[in-house]
């Protein structure tokens, strides 16, 4: 979080690659560690994080809201 309580730049791109859609196998992961710097497994450490954070809503609420209605499918079926 920045000081004035906006996304920082990372937290913006990762909603932003995760609002993309991907041609393939791999190149999302791809993507993530060349155009991010981080590993996969980072990014959907930040992206669970941001799922809860209303500052994450209000700068991409398509985004959020798919998110958590995958996560809440997900939860329901265990």
């Amino acid at each position: 979080m920045t000081d004035d309580g906006r996304l920082t730049a990372t937290e913006a791109a990762v909603l932003a690659y995760e609002g993309r859609t991907w041609p393939g196998p791999g190149a999302k992961e791809r993507a993530i560690r060349e155009g991010l710097g981080m590993t996969p497994v980072r990014y959907y450490q930040l992206l669970n994080v941001l799922m809860d954070d209303p500052r994450a809503l209000a700068h991409a609420p398509g985004t959020v809201n798919r998110l958590r209605r995958i996560r809440e499918a997900q939860r329901a079926r265990r």
